[in-house]
Parts: C-alpha cells; sequence; structure tokens
C-alpha cells in the first residue's frame, strides 16, 4: 500500500503553513497580446483553409480567353482521376489524333496514363464528331461536364480541337507544367456551347526583318491554337530577306536571303521546311497564308537577280528598315515570268485557301504601272486556284473577284483613302481587319518598351481591345468583314523571348476579338480574365507585359 509522505517536524519549532496560492493577475496589454495572437493564430488557419480550397475549387466555366458564346453552369464538377480514359467516338483517325494530342498535354503535369480508346464505356473525357446543331458551324463545340462524364460535341474535328483547348483552360493553370503536380483536377459543372463570330482569325509572324527557326514558328503556332486563332501568316519576303525556296529562281533563298536587320546571317525555309511548317500548323487546325509581297518590298529579289531591275544592275543587300523604296520592273517581261514561277511554286506548296501578293508601300512604282501590275499578279494567284490576299492598297486597283483587302490603316489614316477600302468592300471586296493602332503587335505599349516601333502610336492592352471590327470602317458593309488579323513586324525582335514580350497579352485580345460575340465581350470583364490567364502564360515560360491596366494579382 502506498503511503502518504507526511512532513517531518523538528521538535520545538512551529510548522509554518504557506499562504493559500491566488490567481496572479497579469497586466491587461499583455492579455491583450496573447488573445490577439490566438485570434491570429485561429485566422491565419481558417485563410490557410480557404486558400487551400480556392486552389481545389474548379475554375468557373466562364473565366475564358476568349469567352465563349454561352454558358450553362450547374451541377459537380467532373474530376480527372487515375483511371480517367480519353474515348474517341465517330470512327475517324482524325478525332483519335486529337485524343491522342489532348492526352499527351495532360499526362506530364497529371502523371495519369489517361489511354485513348474508341472503345464504349462510361466516363472518362469523351470526344464526339457528328454534333447535329447547325448553329455550332464548322469551327463550334459544346462541351458538358458532369461528374460522370466530359463531354466534347462537335459537327468538325476543328471545333472538337477547339473544344479540347476550352478544356485545358478550364484545368488548374499547372496543368501546363512538363513534370508531375498536385491535384485535384476538377471542371466546374455545366455546359459550353459556343462558336466563333468570324472565320478568319489570323496572326501574322513576319520572318523577313529577321528570320525565325522551323521550331520557333512551331512554337508560336502552339501558343496561337491555345486561343483559338486559326490563320498563321507568314510575311515570307521584303527588303531586309527572302526565306522560301523557289527552284526556279534559287538565288532568291541563297542569296536574298543571306542577311536580315542588323546585318544578321538571316536564312530560309527549304521546300521541305515549308511544309514541315504547314503540317504543324494543320495539326493545330491553322491554315497557312503565305505572303509574297510584290511589287514594292523587293529588295532581296532585285539583288538576287540582276534582270528584275529596270536598269539591269542589282543593288546591294538592304539590311535598314526604311521602306517604300524598292519596285519590280514593271515594264519587263521576264519581271511576269518571275512572278509566275513564284506564286505557282508558293501554291503548289500551300494547301490553303490564300495566297497573299503583298502590295503596300510600292512608292517606287508609278499608280499607273501599280494598277497594271497587280491585275497580272491577281491573274496568276487565281490562275493556280488560289484567292488573292493583299494589303488595303490593293483597292487602289482592280480588287479581282473574291478578294481579300487586309485594312492595316489608324486612327491617322485619310478620310479618302478609308472610303476607297468601304467602297471596295461595297463592290465585293471582302475585309480582314488590322487597324495598325490596335492590332500591330509590334508597336511599343508605352515610351518605355525597349522593344517595337511607334509609328502608329502607343498602343497599350486596353486600346488593342477595345474596338469592334463590324464598325470600325465607315461605309464598310459589316457582311463583307472575314475577321482580324494580328501582324507582328520584327525590324526589333530576334527571338521567341522578343516575339512573346509584344504579342501577350494583346494576342489574347485579338483572339477574342475574332471569336467572341459582340455582346459577350466589354473591357471590364475581360480584364479579369486576362489576368487569371497571367498563371497559365508564365507556367508555358512566356514572359509577357503585365499591363498596368490588368489586376495581374500577386
Amino acid at each position: 500500500m502506498r503511503q502518504r509522505r507526511t512532513t517531518r517536524q523538528t521538535p520545538g519549532t512551529t510548522r509554518q503553513t504557506a499562504p493559500p496560492r491566488t490567481a496572479r493577475r497579469r497586466p491587461l496589454p499583455a492579455l491583450l497580446g496573447t488573445l490577439l495572437i490566438v485570434v491570429a493564430a485561429a485566422l491565419s488557419s481558417t485563410a490557410a483553409t480557404s486558400s487551400v480550397a480556392a486552389a481545389s475549387a474548379p475554375r468557373p466555366l466562364g473565366q475564358l480567353v476568349p469567352v465563349p458564346a454561352k454558358v450553362v453552369p450547374g451541377g459537380s464538377p467532373y474530376a480527372i482521376t487515375s483511371t480517367t480514359p480519353v474515348r474517341v467516338a465517330g470512327g475517324s483517325g482524325e478525332v483519335r489524333r486529337i485524343g491522342a494530342y489532348l492526352a499527351e498535354l495532360l499526362r506530364p503535369a497529371t502523371g495519369y496514363a489517361l489511354p485513348v480508346t474508341d472503345r464504349p464505356g462510361p466516363g472518362g473525357i469523351r470526344l464526339e464528331l457528328g454534333a447535329r446543331d447547325r448553329s455550332l458551324g464548322d469551327e463550334g463545340y459544346r462541351l458538358r461536364s458532369t461528374p460522370a462524364a466530359l463531354t466534347i460535341t462537335a459537327r468538325t474535328p476543328a471545333g472538337l480541337f477547339h473544344g479540347v483547348q476550352t478544356l485545358r483552360q478550364l484545368l488548374p493553370d499547372r496543368v501546363e507544367a512538363d513534370s508531375r503536380q498536385k491535384g485535384p483536377w476538377k471542371v466546374a459543372g455545366g455546359t459550353i456551347t459556343d462558336a466563333p463570330r468570324y472565320g478568319y482569325r489570323g496572326a501574322m509572324l513576319d520572318v523577313s526583318r529577321h528570320f525565325f527557326s522551323v521550331a520557333e514558328v512551331k512554337r508560336y503556332i502552339d501558343q496561337l491554337a491555345l486561343y483559338k486563332v486559326n490563320k498563321l501568316h507568314l510575311h515570307l519576303s521584303d527588303d531586309q530577306g527572302w526565306r522560301i525556296a523557289v527552284d526556279s529562281w534559287p538565288r532568291l533563298a541563297t542569296y536574298g536571303g543571306s542577311t536580315e536587320v542588323g546585318g544578321g546571317p538571316g536564312g530560309y525555309y527549304t521546300k521541305a521546311q515549308y511544309r514541315e511548317i504547314v503540317r504543324y500548323a494543320a495539326s493545330r487546325y491553322l491554315e497557312v497564308v503565305p505572303e509574297i509581297d510584290l511589287p514594292g518590298h523587293t529588295n532581296a529579289a532585285l539583288a538576287s537577280y540582276a534582270e528584275l531591275n529596270c536598269d539591269g544592275i542589282a543593288p546591294p543587300l538592304y539590311t535598314g528598315t526604311t521602306v517604300g523604296f524598292s519596285s519590280l520592273c514593271v515594264s519587263k517581261p521576264v519581271t511576269y515570268d518571275f512572278v509566275d514561277d513564284v506564286l505557282r511554286e508558293v501554291a503548289a506548296l500551300t494547301p490553303g485557301k490564300y495566297l497573299h501578293i503583298g502590295g503596300d508601300e510600292a512608292h517606287a512604282t508609278s499608280h499607273e504601272d501599280y494598277v497594271a501590275f497587280m491585275a497580272k499578279a491577281q491573274a496568276v494567284v487565281g490562275k493556280y486556284g488560289k484567292t488573292v490576299m493583299g494589303w488595303h492598297q490593293l483597292t487602289g486597283a482592280v480588287p479581282a473577284k473574291g478578294a481579300v483587302a487586309q485594312y492595316w490603316g489608324y486612327d491617322r489614316t485619310g478620310a479618302a483613302e478609308r472610303k476607297q477600302v468601304a467602297d471596295a468592300a461595297k463592290g465585293g471586296t471582302k475585309l480582314v481587319l488590322s487597324p495598325a493602332d490596335r492590332v500591330y503587335l509590334d508597336m511599343k505599349y508605352t515610351k518605355d518598351t525597349p522593344l517595337g516601333l511607334s509609328w502608329a502610336g502607343l498602343v497599350e492592352v486596353r486600346r488593342s481591345y477595345d474596338w469592334d471590327p463590324a464598325t470600325y470602317l465607315e461605309g464598310a458593309p459589316q457582311e463583307a468583314v472575314l475577321g482580324v488579323g494580328a501582324p507582328l513586324w520584327t525590324e526589333t525582335l530576334t527571338d521567341s523571348t522578343e516575339i512573346e514580350a509584344m504579342a501577350f497579352p494583346r494576342l489574347l485580345g485579338a483572339a477574342e476579338i475574332g471569336w467572341s460575340p459582340a455582346a459577350a465581350r466589354d473591357w471590364e470583364t475581360y480584364r479579369v480574365r486576362l489576368a487569371a490567364q497571367g498563371p497559365r502564360l508564365t507556367a508555358l515560360g512566356i514572359d509577357f507585359y503585365r499591363s498596368p491596366q490588368v489586376d495581374w494579382g500577386p
């Protein structure tokens, strides 16, 4: 038995009894400090919990660029897991390729196998071709997300591909990583029904002022595809360089392509390399629009072949940035042999509908000669089964039936020039709008932008976005407008990093202008959706311009 320990007393002494303990009162400031620490800890814990919840919550269905035509949110989300298959229906090899593309996009970050199968079964990500809804058109899609399955349906493979890009944006930004990331991978419940406003949603890359490799062009194609751009306009010839091999005139590439702005080594695409670009673009549902700029912007050609000059003397190669000084010799028969050979070979390499023949800034060509030359050049384009495209100066000649004029005027463009283009549109000429002070992506954002030019003005993100193609060119019928093109000239740009610094984020605005219904667009909602794209662009390795007009967050 455990004995209770007692205190031993010394004889003759009195035991001292300790006074009873009383609670020690803390000073009030100390007590308040402790209370604040406890509250702060609780709030911190709550905030952390909320942050985790927010991070795992699916992105709202409407938080996309371009904004969809119709969004009906509702129901619980769909979650991609380690057992999710990608089911392809419709019996098309093209649909299976889109499924494989999607699985390849998602595998690195999710770490999931995501097998692609055409076997019927429940659940999974489902790609279905053959939707009967004609409102979807040739590029529209419907995406439906439920806990049981995520289904994308479309009338065409292009529509399915655009739906895949929407799915990609609905997933967390970290899905763009090339290494395994932490989930979950949820897509908000509901339905998106979407189709483009315009059939021509283009971006132009100038590979003449500075040359860009096949890999750099492919990188740009992938970036364009994410935002549903469907045309890649390649500016293949200019004063500073000729960038496409032409068998019948080989010195165009080997000599005319041997330099660039500033005197760099230049370069050119072999026919095999050009075909590779065309095939790669087609796999992302972009059509390549090649441009051979005529009759001006031709110094590289004139330097390569003396006989193309009126005096028979070849000028030196040019590495500056002045425009408007060169011209083919319109009166020489050999000029038209040259035009026929070049356009024939380029047309044969290009499965797309359009062949762009430039026609801008031909200041060294008389008006009479310009009109005569453009008539003959347009006939050659038609001869080889293509639709003529040209810059809007084409309307100063006689546009061929069905021709497309690409308008690059801006606020300071004179009324007479604007009217000339509008009148041509009334007469049947179609328009692609590329106003220089809106969507020329090489214009500086501010006076402090280190790259780019400013002859059309400074073009901040809001100015680039805040316009409507249907009403931009007074007097032009709305039905004449095929869409929008966003050119990127490269006098000051030398690599992908510099391309991306000028193109992003303005390219996203141009893409939305071309895709989304006018009624769905406004700056205040766009700037919020654009800010949400920032982490995705960063995950893709794009060092974009962080405009102060947009709250990009921390």
